[in-house]
């Protein structure tokens, strides 16, 4: 075999006009190396062309899928921060309705001695600093775990606020801001004479005059203490509204509810009387606070 493509062919090429001729000598291997080099040229050019769109494909392939998990968790992501925003909304729309107080309660709330209005205050929270948000933005994984950082930091801010308002709304409820019978004050707090003796003495609260068998009715919500006889008080009421603050109703002609019970502002518990040290018919209605009394007009002035 490779004598047969060493050897030599002479190629005769006659000019039939002229009669002129050439000759070529050629070498049988070298010329089927060149033909065969020029039909497989254009197969090697388009297998690597093939070879190289597959990698590019390949890596394309490899890039999209990395994209679509990317995407899908992004979208997974966002799902979850609009459904926290969305809790979220809720929550501040809820603490919203819940913080609004009746405007006369609201100013009743506002004559409470300082201690019992800051044992209703609690604290806060804060977001995190500028620099913080701005140096969130040099990624999409940064934004992401920035938003929850907030969003986290927002909804502990809101338990806090929740908490504020359950206890904001707690002292409303607990503060005596009506009155406690329907009639005409007949004394008030402070001091004044003995109305028996006319000695100089001091009023711990409000003589409210009715008929006997007319209501008597919680200020504000509340548990009650105690339902008994108590010397100069005749029969007297004792209800704990909580936050320090106790309402007192003396000379009462009956009790309408028991130790023990859980009242709400406007419940009937008592009857107008004239038990115990007094000269008529008529309530003795007292507020106090951290022990003291205080007096409780201010509370309820412009309420009936």
């Amino acid at each position: 075999m490779p004598g047969f493509l060493s050897r030599r062919y002479t190629v005769v090429i006659v000019d039939r006009a002229s009669g002129v001729g050439r000759r070529f000598s050629v070498k049988l291997g070298w010329t089927l190396g060149t033909v065969a080099f020029c039909f497989a040229l254009p197969v090697l050019v388009g297998l690597g062309i093939r070879w190289g769109t597959v990698a590019e494909l390949s890596a394309l392939r490899t890039n999209t899928l990395a994209l679509e998990m990317e995407n899908h968790s992004f979208r997974a992501t966002t799902g979850e921060l609009t459904d926290q925003l969305t809790a979220l909304q809720g929550v501040m729309e809820e603490l919203g309705n819940k913080s609004a107080v009746d405007p006369e309660v609201a100013r009743a709330m506002q004559k409470l001695p300082t201690m019992i209005k800051a044992r209703a205050m609690g604290g806060g929270s804060t977001l995190p600093p500028p620099s913080l948000l701005a140096s969130a933005l040099s990624s999409p994984e940064d934004t992401f775990g920035l938003l929850r950082n907030v969003l986290g930091r927002l909804e502990s801010q809101l338990r806090l606020v929740r908490f504020d308002v359950e206890r904001r709304q707690a002292l409303a409820a607990a503060t005596p801001s009506i009155w406690p019978a329907l009639g005409w004050l007949s004394a008030g707090y402070g001091e004044r004479a003995d109305p028996l003796t006319g000695d100089p003495g001091y009023h711990q609260g409000l003589d409210i005059s009715a008929d006997r068998g007319k209501p008597v009715v919680a200020t504000a919500d509340g548990v009650i203490e105690s339902a008994s006889w108590n010397g100069n008080y005749g029969n007297l009421m004792v209800i704990d509204h909580g936050f320090g603050i106790k309402t007192r109703y003396g000379h009462l002609s009956g009790f309408a509810a028991t130790v023990g019970a859980t009242v709400r502002r406007g419940d009937i518990v008592g009857y107008v009387g004239s038990t115990g040290r007094t000269t008529g018919a008529h309530l003795h209605y007292e507020v106090i606070t951290n022990g003291q009394t205080i007096n409780p007009l201010p509370l309820i002035d412009g309420r009936r």
